[in-house]
């Protein structure tokens, strides 16, 4: 047998295999779009024929806190994460020039759902995805079909005592803003965000707060962030409005939750089955960005859900 054709047969299976992975591994594809006069970035994965899920992030990330977790459910899902204006690669207007509110960024995720041509979807929320995504849900309550929350806090029982922090800021904010913002800008609140009380500090990637804290202290940001620091007041004020809608609609439900989070505790996550009584609950051994750790799981999870709806 020709050399040539021997070291071609021995390749074969690697290729084969090889052929195989790639088709089973969906493009990631880097958009942006035009919504109310706001350049959104947003990345989207999967075929678009296939149910749809709206990833909506937290603070200060942006989609790219998705990225893992949309390659590893792209095969069987349509995924789409945006970033709000302010954050990722979207346009961050000063806060004179765009009203940095959560009512703001529904309405405008809202229309990005219009923009991108999404009917129906389940919705994942993180953070600050979780008021950003019950103002949705209840705005267009037709279009999402069920809910994962990832320490995103939609109840009074979670609130760590950081939130006792805020109260004075909320209270008399010119008063209580340079010295807020500084702490919230900084390496040392951006890290903690992250590793929060888990002790295997070493699992956490510090690229993660390290990006974060360019993000934050690029010029403007500042300001813009203690724009939605001082709206979540709003947020709290709000929940029993949002646990009456969870409580009336019963959509199936999705809870995963870090349990090193300091600002979003336990009771947080088990409160859910006071109005969601079907809510699958899982507390996991990671933080606040619990996929930072336990993406494998927080994956394996999410598509068991989203496979029985």
């Amino acid at each position: 047998m020709p050399l040539r054709l021997y070291l071609s047969l021995l390749a074969l299976p690697l290729l084969l295999c090889f052929g195989h992975a790639q088709a089973m591994s969906p493009e990631m594809h880097y958009r942006q779009v035009t919504v109310d006069g706001v350049n959104i970035a947003y990345r989207e994965i999967g075929d678009v024929k296939a149910p749809a899920v709206l990833l909506l992030h937290g603070v200060p990330s942006s989609s790219r806190m998705y990225d893992g977790l949309m390659r590893q459910l792209g095969d069987r899902f349509h995924l789409i994460a945006p970033d709000y204006p302010g954050f990722g690669n979207s346009d961050a207007p000063s806060p004179d020039q765009f009203v940095y509110t959560f009512n703001h960024l529904a309405l405008l995720m809202e229309h990005f759902t219009d923009t991108v041509g999404l009917k129906r979807y389940s919705l994942f929320m993180q953070d600050y995805g979780a008021p950003v995504g019950m103002r949705l849900a209840m705005s267009r309550p037709q279009a999402v079909t069920s809910m994962v929350f990832q320490n995103g806090n939609v109840y009074a029982e979670g609130l760590g005592p950081m939130w006792e922090s805020r109260k004075p800021y909320w209270a008399d904010r010119r008063r209580y803003e340079a010295e807020f913002q500084a702490a919230h800008l900084s390496l040392a609140v951006t890290r903690q965000r992250h590793v929060g009380s888990d002790p295997n500090v070493s699992a956490y990637n510090p690229d993660l707060w390290q990006d974060e804290v360019a993000f934050l202290n690029r010029p403007g940001e500042g300001a813009i962030q203690m724009e939605l620091v001082y709206d979540y007041r709003n947020n709290l004020k709000a929940y029993p409005q949002w646990q009456s809608w969870l409580r009336e609609h019963q959509l199936p439900t999705l809870v995963i939750w870090g349990k090193y989070d300091p600002n979003f505790l336990i009771p947080g996550a088990e409160a859910f089955k006071l109005d969601l009584p079907s809510a699958r609950i899982y507390i996991l051994d990671g933080g606040h960005f619990v996929m930072d750790t336990r993406l494998d799981e927080t994956a394996t999870l999410t598509r068991q859900f989203l496979i029985k709806q």
